[in-house]
């Protein structure tokens, strides 16, 4: 039984519902319970490419995935004004994309694009990948002859999140068997034993079952108002407690659709600028620590420009941290009930892609296999979560601002993680190596570090030695090659809106 709905809850019932395939096995069904009424957040709005392999998982098409939820293409984020501002005062900005050296390279390309930086004239993302020239000139990572969640460029999506949650709720329902049941839920009721034996509601009497999933949000019903697991807050490390969020139509219809989730700095925190088709989901993440909610508000309103002038704002107050346990007994808590640790890399729907993939794999069938299957996932998510504190912290680290206390606090190295200190230390004197973040646990690969790193200038304290550059010339060609590519872009692909416009009419190649 899943208790609760949105993006959380419907991910975990279609993603379950197809890896326990339970319209073959009489013995298994999923009822999904959520109160008719309850408010989900909704700005969601970014995945990772795995969400690509999920929904081809799940059987959901694509081109009706992109057309019912006002999905538009992904290719990194955009980080504006993280490393301070240039001294012209413009605006400075580096990429993290998606397209990873894999395959182009037979090593790290971070030491060549160092040794060669001067000759090349470029930054690191740029010079490696022709992912970044995509993202500017607003270019889609594929056209109409690309099949069904392949691409020519690595992508994921922008989405609407309530939109995502509705189409998910129909295939679940309609294609895969789960049971919908709208009721309030009052209360869950335990065996002798302490496993969930059922949950009481208002409208549909008591349900029972004998496994229980969490997806009620923060409010967690069964993992803390039932079991009462403590709540680790990561507060001392990551500040931002607020959020204000607003949804923007464009300027006009033939606006460009923005590849990259654009991340601007600000004087407390950053905002977030995402396309999607038919508007961007903007807003502004802050600590009320360091800034008013009015001052918040202001600045969004600000950063937006007059059209905002008339446009609704959401206030959301923020809690960072996660579960001590997020698998107790016979329930396991996905999204946030388990955790949330800003979104800032948009981590959340992938977490609950992790969630999903690692529970439908490992699906307990006994109460014995539930209590050794506990221990693993326990000490499997307590990984993630440090993984992922520390990416975000990295980024806030390296900053380098002083315009504001929010900055600087940010860099008081009691604020960082011991991990990422230990890893810091080491990335001043050596690029991260392929010795490093290898376990299939981390969030984010080696590649993802070395944009932030690069793109932050970490590497300016080392100096790579030629002798050890065995592949010198292949790097020259490599950068030439991507340089050429990018050069021949526009002939092999259309625009974001382009695409977006011509899957209307026509669709991609079926699954």
């Amino acid at each position: 039984m899943i208790v609760g709905g949105g993006t959380a809850g419907w991910l975990a019932a279609a993603s379950l519902a197809r890896q326990l395939n339970i319209l073959e096995d009489p013995e298994m069904s999923i009822t999904l319970v959520e109160s008719p009424d309850t408010p989900t957040i909704g700005v969601g709005e970014g995945t990772w490419p795995t969400m690509r392999s999920t929904l081809k998982r799940i059987g959901i098409d694509e081109t009706d995935f992109i057309r019912e939820c006002d999905v538009s293409f992904k290719q990194g984020t955009k980080f504006v004004n993280w490393h301070q501002l240039n001294e012209d005062g413009s605006d400075a900005a580096y990429h993290h994309s998606f397209e990873l050296p894999h395959g182009q390279w037979r090593t790290s390309p971070g030491p060549y694009w160092q040794m060669l930086e001067k000759e090349l004239g470029l930054p690191y993302a740029e010079a490696i990948s022709v992912q970044p020239h995509a993202c500017r000139e607003h270019f889609a990572p594929k056209t109409m002859t690309t099949p069904a969640y392949e691409g020519i460029l690595n992508y994921a999506y922008h989405l609407d999140a309530g939109k995502f949650a509705k189409m998910l709720a129909r295939f679940a329902t309609e294609q895969l068997g789960v049971r919908h049941v709208q009721a309030h839920i009052e209360q869950a009721h335990l065996d002798e034993d302490g496993y969930i034996r059922s949950v009481s509601t208002r409208e549909a009497g008591e349900l029972h079952g004998d496994f229980f999933v969490d997806c009620s949000g923060f409010t967690s019903l069964l993992l803390d108002k039932t079991y009462n697991i403590p709540f680790r807050s990561v507060s001392d490390t990551l500040f931002v407690n607020s959020a204000i969020a607003i949804q923007t139509p464009y300027e006009s219809e033939d606006a460009p659709i923005a590849s990259p989730t654009i991340s601007t700095a600000q004087k407390a925190g950053w905002i977030w600028d995402i396309g999607l088709q038919s508007r961007r989901g903007t807003g502004h993440v802050y600590s009320d620590n360091y800034m008013s909610d009015d001052e918040a508000e202001t600045t969004l309103r600000r950063y937006l420009g007059p059209a905002s002038e008339n446009l609704d704002a959401k206030l959301i107050k923020m809690r960072l941290g996660y579960r001590e346990k997020v698998f107790h007994k016979n329930c396991v808590a996905i999204g946030l009930s388990a955790a949330f640790l800003e979104p800032l890399e948009a981590s959340a729907i992938f977490l609950i892609e992790a969630s999903c993939n690692m529970l439908g794999e490992l699906f307990p069938d006994s109460r014995e296999m539930m209590s050794l299957l506990e221990k693993k996932y326990n000490q499997s998510f307590l990984k993630r979560w440090h993984a992922v504190v520390d990416f975000i912290k990295l980024h806030y680290v390296l900053s380098g601002r002083t315009d504001s206390e929010f900055w600087i606090d940010n860099t008081n190295p009691g604020t960082v993680p011991d991990t990422l200190k230990a890893h810091l230390e080491f990335w001043a004197h050596h690029p991260p190596s392929r010795f490093e973040l290898s376990s299939a646990l981390e969030p984010f690969v080696r590649e993802s570090y070395e944009f932030i790193l690069y793109g932050m200038g970490h590497h300016s304290r080392y100096t790579p030695n030629p002798a050890r550059l065995p592949h010198l010339d292949y790097a020259r060609e490599n950068f030439a090659r991507i340089a050429q590519t990018r050069k021949e872009m526009p002939e092999h692909l259309v625009t974001n809106r382009r695409l977006l416009e011509q899957l209307q009419k026509h669709r991609f190649q079926a699954i």
